[in-house]
């Protein structure tokens, strides 16, 4: 995993500072939604808020850790529950865990809110819940929130989503809208070289940094994660794809090597670096479209394989 030389390179300045106004005015509100694609900072500068807040009331050295940790009697965490079930043998709760597309956030959950809420304020005035993916609340959970943001006056909500338009507008219209916006490339390139120490990553010899910021569309997390995906892709696939294939047999062969060395995140991440790359080569609109599609193939992964020599074959036929 890349290393972070500095804590607070997720966190999102702008947002920051119009937090802490907020923290500074005491002009709270019982519910915040953080919306932003995934990546922009949204769950570390919700922490860094929760921790301010927290401070406030409670001089406590180790207050900030133990939030971190999930270990403070007046923050409660939600998150969908493959996720809980995923991080119970990691020592740190609020570790970053790989989405299965299986996640769901139940009716459950939200109820143990109302306990949460309903007990007298240990060590802060407020208590403050934090609700990861909160897009991903089913039906019954998200009409059981909503009856719960009406009644709190001693609880804040702070709700992180990727995916504002799934959530109800009746959530939505309860709660103060807080936008993350994309990084711009000048902005990322600033983060990496103020926060990154670039030999844990190779990007000189096989990737131009570039490409790897066009399609990590403005997500500091995004670049790293695809960093980290990319380097380990084997020289005999990469070297391979530099440019589209002509030969029928070479795709068959490079088709079957894909499927049987990568895991479908990593087939999807080397589709996004092949469409930059042959669209650069080739201008072809047509391609990028193919390769689109093949995206969204293996995402539901049915038979990628086949996915990928049709691809490969239909451009390789169009070219010549």
């Amino acid at each position: 995993m890349i290393k972070v030389k500095k804590n607070n390179f997720f966190l999102n300045e702008e947002v920051n500072e119009y937090l802490n106004r907020i923290i500074k005015n005491k002009s709270f509100t019982n519910g915040y939604i953080f919306y932003g694609a995934e990546g922009v900072g949204k769950k570390q500068t919700a922490l860094q808020f929760i921790k301010e807040i927290s401070k406030e009331s409670n001089l406590s050295g180790n207050i900030e850790e133990r939030i971190t940790n999930n270990n403070y009697p007046d923050f409660l965490i939600i998150e969908p529950t493959s996720t809980l079930e995923a991080k119970r043998s990691k020592s740190s709760h609020l570790e970053k865990t790989t989405k299965s597309g299986s996640e769901i956030i139940k009716i459950a959950q939200i109820r143990n809110i109302k306990t949460f809420l309903g007990q007298k304020s240990i060590n802060s005035e407020k208590k403050i819940v934090l609700i990861l993916d909160a897009h991903l609340l089913n039906e019954a959970a998200s009409n059981c929130l909503l009856k719960t943001l009406e009644e709190p006056n001693n609880g804040i909500f702070i709700l992180l989503t990727s995916k504002l338009n799934l959530l109800l507008d009746t959530i939505i219209s309860r709660c103060q809208l807080v936008r993350f916006r994309s990084f711009s490339s000048k902005q990322i390139k600033s983060l990496l070289k103020d926060c990154l120490d670039p030999s844990q990553f190779n990007i000189d010899t096989k990737f131009k940094l570039e490409d790897l910021i066009n399609f990590s569309n403005g997500s500091p997390g995004k670049l790293l994660k695809n960093i980290e995906i990319l380097n380990a892709l084997p020289d005999e696939i990469t070297d391979k794809l530099n440019s589209p294939i002509k030969s029928s047999l070479k795709i068959l062969e490079v088709s079957k090597l894909i499927t049987e060395k990568l895991e479908i995140h990593q087939q999807i991440c080397l589709v996004n670096l092949m469409q930059i790359k042959w669209w650069r080569k080739t201008k072809n609109v047509d391609l990028v479209k193919k390769l689109e599609k093949l995206k969204v193939h293996l995402a539901k992964n049915i038979q990628p394989r086949l996915a990928w020599e049709i691809t490969l074959l239909k451009i390789s036929t169009k070219d010549e």
